[in-house]
């Protein structure tokens, strides 16, 4: 089973300063509640350690992300693999006349049981997570 979600919301802020924290690696993974660390390399990928609460996953996971297209300031496209799973995130930015739309769709492919059930249970929460990230990060109420 593959889990999708797609999750659109709007901040009062301009799309070039939400570009700098959507381009980023390291805090597209920080907003994230299961990544429990991560490193990014000098290339621009990242390596994100993960914790699922899933019975089979006793220990992080280390998910190897790197983007696969970007379009500065409106789009980026990353992947990520790893032994229990992919996942694909896309972060598409409109300027608006109050600020930005921000459209956030993942794809996550779980290669363990459990994995796309914890995901269609979470990830809504996740981009919730990213959406207060960004919030937080400019000041802003959501």
């Amino acid at each position: 089973m593959t889990v999708r979600v797609e999750r659109s919301f709007e901040l009062p802020v301009d799309r070039q300063r939400v570009w700098e924290f959507i381009a980023d690696p390291g805090r597209r993974a920080g907003a994230i509640s299961v990544v429990k660390d991560y490193e990014v390399h000098d290339d621009g990928s990242a390596t994100w350690h993960i914790a699922l609460p899933i019975p089979v996953v006793d220990r992080t996971v280390a998910v190897e992300t790197e983007d696969e297209e970007r379009r500065e300031p409106e789009y980026v496209r990353f992947v990520g693999r790893s032994k229990v799973m992919k996942v694909v995130g896309e972060h598409e930015l409109a300027e608006t006349d109050e600020g930005t739309r921000v459209t956030n769709r993942f794809v996550v492919d779980g290669s363990l049981p459990g994995v796309e059930r914890f995901f269609k249970r979470n990830l809504d929460g996740e981009l919730q997570n990213l959406e207060a990230a960004l919030a937080e990060d400019f000041g802003v109420e959501v």
